[in-house]
């Protein structure tokens, strides 16, 4: 089974359990992979019908069920995107003269349809380095190969969107501006508007086509960008900082579209993100590289000279009403390597012979008054407190 076909049979679970709004991303989504204006005018006509009927339940699924099956049927035809590398990046350094600070050495390697999350503290490079990647600052050291067809510097900069914590203010509608968008990067007049109502829809921003840059809140500014960059068809997507003032809930949603997005049996591209929600992007990622003062840390990287943290180690991060010294007495008694305390929260490091579960038992039999607590055995969080 070819991976179309696992996200069509994901999609047929996911409409059993009548989870319409996904299922109605993931329409859009098969939509702009056929690249067809027949199924472009078809959707956006299916969403004018599901606007009006979005309280019914009666024949909703099975209207579904018959979109999905017209798209599946064309897409079934088309060829599967075979992965290739987009971008490699080895032993990339910057650095700014008599500045104390300096990136690198970083290695990469990014492929169609992955995720690669950047996290760290801030002032620590996450935003220098996708400005490397994109183009906008030169390498001091090391190479930086793209993969993908370009014919000069600026063929290339069109194909490597950069969208920056803060956007730049635009004037007039939303939907103008997409409108303008899609036509500077040749899109013809007759789906002009039919592409940009899907990509709209498709972040959530059909009910704001009409509002300006001062009346929309940060995180749909974010979403606007998105939807903009979107409308160039990029080979490479790199975001700084898209989860900053968005609530948990809406973290999630963005993050997932980023998945569904990025991992188009059609039309994959790579996205690079940085974000201080650690845990969150370690869900969604393939990657996650950490950097702290300029330096690459990954997990269970030998060939780093950074000195990586032990693998086959269980690390628990905890809170617990009980005070160091009480854990440690106890937790000493089955091979503890380490505790430590940093702000409020605890992590204890086992050998390999515990398990989570055993951790649990120990937590229950000694009644441990555990507040939250989490495996962070293959998590980057491991290096912010070591």
């Amino acid at each position: 089974m070819n991976e179309f076909e696992k996200q069509y049979q994901e999609l047929l679970s996911l409409l059993q359990f009548e989870d319409y709004p996904i299922v109605l991303k993931r329409i859009i989504d098969l939509t702009l992979d056929t690249e067809t204006l027949y199924y472009y005018k078809k959707t956006v006509d299916f969403l004018k019908w599901y606007d009006k009927n979005e309280t019914i339940t009666e024949g909703k699924k099975e209207k579904f069920q018959a979109m999905l099956a017209d798209l599946h049927s064309f897409l079934s035809t088309k060829p599967i995107a075979q992965i290739e590398t987009l971008v490699n990046a080895t032993a990339v350094t910057k650095s700014y003269g008599t500045s104390l600070f300096s990136l690198g050495p970083i290695d990469i390697k990014l492929k169609q349809g992955e995720i690669l999350g950047l996290v760290g503290e801030n002032g620590n490079g996450k935003t220098t380095l996708l400005r490397l990647l994109c183009g906008e600052l030169v390498i001091t050291s090391g190479s930086l190969h793209y993969y993908f067809k370009h014919d000069d510097l600026y063929n290339l900069r069109t194909k490597l969107v950069y969208i920056p914590q803060r956007t730049e203010t635009w004037h007039g509608s939303m939907f103008e501006n997409l409108q303008f968008t899609a036509a500077t990067y040749g899109y013809k007049p007759e789906e002009n508007a039919l592409i940009v109502e899907l990509i709209i829809s498709r972040l959530g921003l059909r009910k704001f086509r009409k509002h300006s840059w001062k009346s929309l809140s940060s995180g749909y500014k974010m979403r606007f960008e998105l939807a903009r960059m979107l409308l160039r068809k990029p080979k490479i997507l790199l975001i700084d900082e898209p989860l900053a003032n968005l609530d948990i809930l809406a973290q999630q949603t963005v993050l997932e579209d980023f998945r569904a997005i990025a991992k188009s049996p059609f039309r994959p591209i790579g996205i690079v993100l940085s974000s201080q929600q650690l845990y969150e992007v370690e869900k969604t990622s393939d990657q996650v590289i950490f950097l702290k003062l300029g330096k690459q840390k990954n997990l269970h990287n030998t060939t780093k000279t950074e000195t990586i943290l032990p693998e086959n180690q269980l690390i628990i991060e905890f809170e617990s009403e009980w005070t160091q010294k009480q854990l440690g007495e106890l937790f000493n008694n089955f091979n503890l390597i380490s505790l430590q305390f940093n702000g409020g929260t605890y992590m204890a490091t086992f050998p390999q012979t515990m398990t989570v579960h055993d951790f649990m038992k120990i937590s229950v039999d000694n009644k441990i008054p555990l507040l939250y607590f989490r495996n962070i055995s293959n998590s980057t969080r491991r290096f912010f407190v070591s």
